[in-house]
């Protein structure tokens, strides 16, 4: 059981960050209808944004480590979110009423921009660095000597995962911005005729998701300790799952779904064969949308005709 407790905490670390990133997913497809495949490379620049702002910080002569990840949040998040703005403007924007096989080969496009600019930028090394947040609390330590820890970098995340849920969750459903999201969701067309900016509230969108997908990329380089320019893509393809695990379009439900994947995952590599653990992912993934397509908290679409 020690064994199990201590797997379970760190699922649901790594569950926490593939939610954040397919937030960002599915609030781009529940409006755009399109899903944007350069977002995992968006968490990407996220790191090494939060890996420069870090180092840039440091090297001034900042002590205080709660005042520094302040402030690197804040740059990460303000940066990535502009790269998100650049995304929208470039790869979907001018094709947002093509046939809509093109905006998904345009983003196809711009993650291999992004991950290759990325290389160049920084090499193709990983970027180590040095534990920042450190400690933790022992909370059962078995007969065979096996502790069960939980470090405050792992409450970090998951803590930080529930409040942005939650600020976003309250973003959509009570604010203006959050009505012209749901109109535009509904009927792009009808939502300009009634004085909602479609341009705008689609952009917004997106930099709202690039803006979670660089938290999630500063959490990824606290957690693990490092940052290198491929890492995107993995993390991508399973907050992607997740997003369509928990029903993609729904808030809560790409948390869940990558609550779940994290749990999957972990739990698989645990007790089984790590090599197979994305065989599992796919195949939970496989099993539940044979038996609800909308996934566990999507819902059907209801089209008028």
């Amino acid at each position: 059981m020690d064994y199990f407790a201590q797997q379970l905490i760190n699922g649901l670390v790594l569950g926490s960050i593939y939610g954040l990133i397919a937030i960002g997913y599915t609030m781009v497809y529940g409006i755009v209808g399109m899903i944007n495949f350069a977002h995992g490379d968006i968490f990407m620049v996220g790191g090494f944004i939060a890996l420069i702002s870090f180092l840039i910080l440091v090297s001034l002569g900042l002590t205080a480590i709660p005042l520094i990840l302040l402030v690197v949040l804040l740059v990460a998040m303000a940066v990535t979110a502009l790269y998100g703005w650049t995304v929208e403007r470039i790869a979907y924007r001018p094709l947002r009423h093509s046939f809509r096989l093109a905006p998904m080969l345009s983003a196809i496009g711009m993650s291999f921009v992004l991950s290759n600019y990325s290389q160049v930028a920084q090499g193709a090394r990983v970027k180590p660095v040095p534990p920042i947040i450190t400690g933790g609390y022992t909370l059962h330590e078995g007969a065979d000597g096996f502790v069960v820890r939980l470090s405050n970098m792992q409450i970090v995340v998951v803590v930080t995962t529930i409040v942005l849920l939650l600020i976003f969750t309250w973003l959509v459903s009570r604010t203006r911005l959050g009505r012209d999201m749901r109109a535009c969701e509904q009927d792009q067309t009808m939502a300009a005729l009634l004085g909602v900016d479609v341009d705008r509230t689609i952009s917004m969108t997106f930099v709202i998701g690039a803006a979670l997908a660089a938290v999630a990329g500063m959490m990824y380089l606290l957690y693990y300790g490092q940052v290198d320019f491929n890492m995107g893509f993995v993390a991508g393809i399973k907050a992607f799952t997740a997003a369509v695990l928990g029903g993609i379009g729904s808030l809560p439900g790409a948390v869940l779904g990558g609550l779940a994947i994290g749990l999957i995952e972990t739990f698989w590599s645990a007790y089984f064969s790590v090599e197979y653990k994305d065989v599992a992912a796919f195949s939970i993934l496989i099993i539940v949308l044979i038996f609800m397509p909308t996934g566990l908290l999507g819902r059907p679409e209801v089209e008028k005709v």
